[in-house]
């Protein structure tokens, strides 16, 4: 899985004309997920996520997780994060999983954060959305799966 994590002060995701998914102070969370990914991987980062330390403390370090802030996390589904543009002009996606297996980790990644934290929103899988935010630094990661077994 490859995750793209970015600190917002706040974030919304509109499908067909209408809000979602919606949060104020948090992080906004794009998932993609490769044919290699399991449940072990969405359970892993999750974890990573919730505890992931990218907000300031009191002495303007980043000492402090969504969880030590109470903030919020939007979750999008991102096919796209598996984009490979290394020949020629037009990305191939033949290591993002099918639709079937994405939205059942993708939904696994879900779940398993909703164990940390109380407002996890999200979007709808393989809708056209339409994802704003108020990145707050910026602060933006790449956390990803692979190599960590």
């Amino acid at each position: 899985m490859k995750l793209l994590i970015q600190r917002v002060k706040s974030a919304s995701v509109i499908v067909e004309g209408k809000t979602v998914g919606e949060i104020g102070g948090g992080l906004l969370v794009l998932v993609g997920v490769s044919h290699d990914d399991t449940a072990s991987d969405a359970a892993h980062l999750a974890k990573k996520t919730a505890n992931l330390r990218i907000f300031d403390d009191n002495e303007g370090v980043m000492n402090r997780s969504v969880l030590d802030v109470g903030g919020s996390v939007l979750a999008v589904s991102q096919f796209t994060l598996y984009g490979d543009c290394k020949k020629g002009n037009r990305p191939s996606y033949i290591n993002a999983a099918r639709p079937e297996r994405g939205r059942e980790l993708y939904d696994e990644y879900v779940s398993q954060l909703q164990a940390f934290i109380s407002q996890v929103e999200t979007g709808i899988f393989q809708a056209e959305m339409e994802v704003s935010l108020v990145n707050d630094g910026p602060v933006t990661l790449i956390l990803e799966s692979t190599g960590r077994k």
